[in-house]
């Protein structure tokens, strides 16, 4: 049976992650992003999706893009808004008469016609690019891996490969070791320098922190929306909010 952990327990435990052990992890599987664009587009009818937190969602508003890149599908920054950056998690919307409608929880990055990411261009060689690598979000950071711990769900779909992480001081057993997992990309399986990978291992373990931070933010500010018909609500650590990004209260 599954151990089931409080998310606080899951937090402590993130807090906790070693950096030099993360590291050997991506070492031992190895990775370099080739720029082939493919975490940052659409497959198909499957749009990108890819969770971004609120704060990250108000740098975004006044991040600086590349001047140098083709296609961008968002305004400069200076005209920028809440939904040129995120839109409303699809997962547990309906489809009403006039579009999407319901709750939800969590931001994901806007996507433009293609169901591309918003912030995702080619350069002139037809090369893959973000316009606001700089800005990027954690998860955007660490792609291809995530870190899985006792308890919690896989996220990011099926992992690839994986590797156990070491039991952390004062774990009562094995069980409680978490797992860095690697996702689909043709870059794994490529050298790293150990510089990259602990650069890596740092927004990992920043990443697996505030995922669970957010969660537990999610859970203790939730309380069932009173929202008009036809209306989307989403649930963030900050409360409730229209898909501006306004509270609901408001």
């Amino acid at each position: 049976m599954t151990n089931v952990r409080s998310l606080e327990a899951e937090l402590e435990s993130a807090r906790e992650l070693a950096v030099d052990d993360l590291a050997d992890a991506i070492e031992s599987i190895g990775f370099e992003c080739t720029r082939c664009g493919a975490c940052c587009t659409g497959h198909g009818e499957d749009e990108h999706t890819a969770t971004v937190f609120p704060d990250e969602v108000r740098r975004l508003e006044d991040a600086p893009t590349d001047d140098n890149l083709e296609g961008e599908a968002i305004p400069d920054a200076e005209d920028r808004e809440w939904r040129d950056v995120a839109r409303p998690m699809p997962y547990g919307l309906e489809e009403g008469d006039d579009g999407l409608e319901g709750e939800t929880f969590e931001w994901a990055l806007e996507t433009d016609g293609c169901g591309d990411c918003a912030f995702y261009a080619e350069d002139e060689a037809g090369v893959g690019a973000c316009t606001v690598h700089e800005d990027r979000p954690l998860i955007c950071r660490t792609y291809p891996f995530s870190v899985g711990l006792a308890g919690t769900s896989q996220p990011m779909g099926e992992a690839v490969d994986s590797v156990s992480l070491p039991a952390q001081a004062g774990a009562d057993s094995e069980d409680e070791a978490g797992v860095l997992r690697a996702h689909e990309c043709e870059g794994l399986g490529r050298e790293i320098s150990r510089e990259d990978a602990e650069e890596l291992a740092r927004a990992l373990k920043e990443r697996a922190v505030r995922e669970l931070e957010e969660a537990i933010g999610v859970r203790d500010e939730y309380e069932p929306a009173d929202r008009e018909p036809g209306e989307v609500v989403v649930h963030d650590s900050e409360g409730a909010k229209r898909v501006d990004g306004t509270p609901l209260e408001e």
